[in-house]
Order: C-alpha cells, then sequence, then structure tokens
C-alpha cells in the first residue's frame, strides 16, 4: 500500500499568476473630436486619464495601446523588445525618407549600426570637438550684423544652419558646400511637418492623397538631389573613413560585398535627418525656456562667463558646463523631439498584466513618461536642477528616454550633448538672446515635436569691460 505524502511536503509552493486581463479603452466619441482639435492637448489630458494604466485609444478603425509607467516601456524597448518592431505608423511614411538601413528593422540595420557605431564612440567624438567648435564658432559670428542692427531672426532657422556647421564635418568630411546644407535642412524640416495627417490616420492608403503629402514628396526629392551625388563623388574619391559618406562607401558587408549606392543614401540621410532635427529644435527650445526664467538663463550664463570668458569654446570647457549640460536635460524632458515612439505588436504580448494583441500599435510617450507627477515633481516647471546628481539619483532609467532605448537607442546621443553644449556656449560669449514671443509658442506634435509657429529671436552683443592698463 502506498502512502501519498502530504500535499504540500517537499514541494515548492509558488504564488498564483498574476490574471491577464484587456485593457481599458477610452471611446472614440471622446479621443477623436479633441485630437483633431488640439492633437498634444489631447494626448496629455488621455495620459493623465491612463493614470499610469496602459489603455486602448479608440480613434475608430485605429485602436492603439498608450504605455507610460517606465516598467513597462522598459519592457516594450528592452526586455521584450523582440516582440515589438519599427513598422506601421510614422515608421512606414518615414521609410520614404530614411529608407531600409539604420532607421528600420529591416534585414540591413544590424549591418548599418555596426558600420556606422565607431563615427559616434566616445574617442572619435573627442577627435571632433575642436573641428566642430570652430565650425560653430564661425556660424556664430555669422549672425554678428544681425545683432548690431537688431534684426528679427527665426530661432529655429539659425540653430539649424549652426549645427549644419558642425555636422558638414562628421557627416560629409566637409564635401558639402554650406547652401546644400541648408537645402537639406529646409528639406528635412518640410518632411518632419507635412506628416501629420499620415500620423494622425495611418490606416489610410498611401495611394489615398493626405494633406502634406505632395510637400513630402518635394522634399524627399530635394534630399536626393543633394545627398546622391556626394555618395557617387564618394566612391570615386580616395578612400577614407573619417566620416559617414566616406565611411559607408569603402565598407563592406559579411560576404565582402560593397554596400549599395542606395544603401549608402539611406544610411546618410537618417543620420543626418537625426543630428539636424534633434540639436536645431532642443537649441530652439532652449531660447524659448530660459526667456521664460530668467533666473535660469542668468545661472546658465554666469557658467559660462565663469568657465569660457569671451572664448572661444574648446574642449576643455566641457567637462566644467555641467549646468549647460543640466539646462540641456531639462530642455529634452519637457519637449523631447521623438514625442511618440510607435512600435507594432509582432506577437502577442502581456505588459503589466494587460495583455496586447499582435499586429497592434503601442505608443510610447517620452512627453507623457517625462511629465509624470509619480516621478517628476511639479512636472511641468522648467527646472535644470533636477539634473544635479544629488537629485537624479534612483531615478528609475526609463523616467526619461528622450533617445529612445534598447537596441534602437540613438547613436549620437553623446555626439548630440557635445554639440549642443558647444553652441549654447558659443553664443552666450557672443550675444545676450531675447525671444519676444516666448509666452505664446506652443508645441507642434508633428513627426518631431516643433514650436507652433515662427521662435522670434533677438540678439544683443555682449559688451565687456576692457581692463585697465
Amino acid at each position: 500500500m502506498s502512502v501519498r505524502p502530504h500535499a504540500l511536503e517537499g514541494s515548492i509552493v509558488r504564488p498564483p499568476a498574476p490574471a491577464v486581463r484587456s485593457a481599458r479603452t477610452i471611446g472614440a466619441h471622446r479621443t477623436v473630436p479633441a485630437l483633431a482639435a488640439d492633437p498634444l492637448g489631447a494626448f496629455e489630458r488621455i495620459g493623465r486619464e491612463a493614470g499610469g494604466e496602459i489603455v486602448r485609444i479608440s480613434l475608430g478603425l485605429f485602436r492603439p495601446y498608450l504605455v507610460t509607467r517606465p516598467e513597462h516601456v522598459q519592457h516594450v524597448l528592452r526586455d521584450g523588445a523582440g516582440h515589438y518592431s519599427r513598422d506601421g505608423m510614422l515608421w512606414k511614411p518615414l521609410r520614404r525618407l530614411n529608407g531600409d538601413g539604420i532607421a528600420s528593422d529591416g534585414p540591413g540595420w544590424e549591418l548599418s549600426r555596426r558600420l556606422i557605431a565607431p563615427v559616434f564612440s566616445g574617442k572619435n567624438v573627442a577627435g571632433l570637438i575642436d573641428p566642430m567648435a570652430a565650425s560653430i564658432a564661425e556660424g556664430v559670428a555669422a549672425l554678428a550684423d544681425a545683432a548690431r542692427s537688431g534684426s528679427k531672426l527665426d530661432a529655429t532657422v539659425e540653430m539649424t544652419r549652426i549645427v549644419h556647421r558642425a555636422l558638414v564635418r562628421a557627416f560629409f568630411g566637409g564635401r558639402i558646400a554650406l547652401a546644400d546644407a541648408d537645402r537639406l535642412g529646409s528639406a528635412i524640416a518640410t518632411a518632419f511637418t507635412s506628416l501629420g495627417s499620415r500620423m494622425l490616420l495611418p490606416f489610410v492608403p498611401g495611394a489615398v492623397p493626405l494633406p502634406g503629402d505632395r510637400a513630402f514628396r518635394n522634399a524627399v526629392r530635394t534630399v536626393d538631389e543633394v545627398i546622391v551625388p556626394l555618395v557617387a563623388a564618394a566612391r570615386s574619391g580616395p578612400a577614407d573613413r573619417s566620416d559617414i559618406v566616406s565611411l559607408l562607401s569603402s565598407a563592406t558587408d559579411a560576404d565582402g560585398n560593397t554596400l549599395t549606392d542606395r544603401q549608402i543614401r539611406d544610411d546618410v540621410v537618417a543620420m543626418f535627418v537625426a543630428g539636424t532635427e534633434t540639436t536645431a529644435l532642443a537649441l530652439t527650445w532652449l531660447w524659448v525656456l530660459t526667456a521664460r526664467s530668467p533666473e535660469v538663463a542668468a545661472a546658465l550664463r554666469d557658467e559660462v562667463t565663469a568657465v569660457v570668458g569671451p572664448g572661444p569654446v574648446t574642449r576643455a570647457h566641457l567637462p566644467k558646463l555641467t549646468y549647460t549640460r543640466q539646462v540641456i536635460d531639462e530642455v529634452l524632458r519637457l519637449y523631447p523631439v521623438g514625442w511618440v515612439i510607435p512600435r507594432t505588436v509582432k506577437q502577442d504580448d502581456v505588459v503589466g498584466g494587460v495583455r496586447i494583441k499582435r499586429g497592434s500599435t503601442v505608443f510610447l510617450s517620452p512627453y507623457l513618461t517625462q511629465r509624470r507627477p509619480e516621478a517628476w515633481d511639479s512636472p511641468d516647471t522648467f527646472d535644470p536642477s533636477r539634473f544635479a546628481p544629488d537629485r537624479a539619483a534612483g531615478r528609475h532609467r526609463f523616467d526619461y528616454f528622450p533617445f529612445g532605448a534598447g537596441l534602437h537607442q540613438c547613436l549620437g546621443s553623446h555626439f548630440f550633448a557635445v554639440e549642443a553644449q558647444l553652441v549654447v556656449a558659443a553664443m552666450l560669449t557672443k550675444y545676450t538672446p531675447s525671444v519676444e514671443n516666448a509666452g505664446e509658442i506652443r508645441p507642434q506634435a508633428s513627426a518631431s515635436l516643433r514650436p507652433r509657429g515662427a521662435v522670434t529671436m533677438t540678439l544683443k552683443p555682449v559688451r565687456r569691460k576692457r581692463k585697465r592698463a
């Protein structure tokens, strides 16, 4: 006769598996009219209503999931990233601009990232700092006449021009004229601003015309007119691996085959797009926010004056511009250029106990997550000191992700930080910027988070006291 052991004897007691539930849905009658009237404002209200819960936003035929809690963001972007792809909303229309290389999930993505990563390594960026600083100084000096005359400037346009001077060296080895770089930047800005309808109506087939489509096609044509000849010139010129075009032109894949012209074009455009949009728009928002916060503007100027003096800015100054870096980080917290990060669900998943269905779209939003009151005191207040080391300690890694995270985290985040610090310091050694309409500027939700309308900036030359003999 056998004796059954006690049910608990020698067994492992496991807690019951958490129940899997469906996401709560926010109805179309509440979302569609609000999103049509004020997309970003409605998006904020939906985020507040969700309160960190994973919800579905009903937009009629389109019902994306909204994910805002940092631990859930971590799952989608890192821990469970294999369940999600960069496809569908945003990515599909952008592919016509950026192609199928480093900006995609396609078969060429890993090769592109492996080839481009060395350009943005700490060592290589360090070697670019002084040439970048010199180029930025030239761009800042070019504003002197406007400063003396008190002319009104479009801050985004001027920041883009200055950024281009730095990017020309790293991306093109100086082989592109600044006029062509400006054409490129203008076309990229047009492409991004014209994607609003495609983002809000991702279920509409590409064959159905929407507002902005023609402007987008013309912008892509301009980009090709500038980039394609550069690729051809790099192929026929001497071997050089110091800039992205040359590096890709001389690179080979795992089988020893050289890259096609289209592969090179796609990766160069994708990286130039990222480098231009992020830096120029972040700097524009920086001047808006410091104009609204005189105490921050004064502290920023005091640091630059103490560290850099009359200039020029050099590599040696950067480690000492700590408050400047905090200001830049806080700008990106409030106004992350990539304000929404969509992902397409490749296979069924469970996030935070919520069932996520295959084929659906998931919205991640640095704009919403980085304003969560659970993580950020007075989240709508511009307060760079929140990035001081003593206050940043203990913060969840995914409470702040303006450059994405995981496999697809932006390669150029360090490059951006260096470039932005150089531009801010160079500007403040020469001028006192003033944004006359700072209080009126509101963000516009397109493919990137741009100011709605022009940011009107004037510059006052810095007058330094002469030392007595």
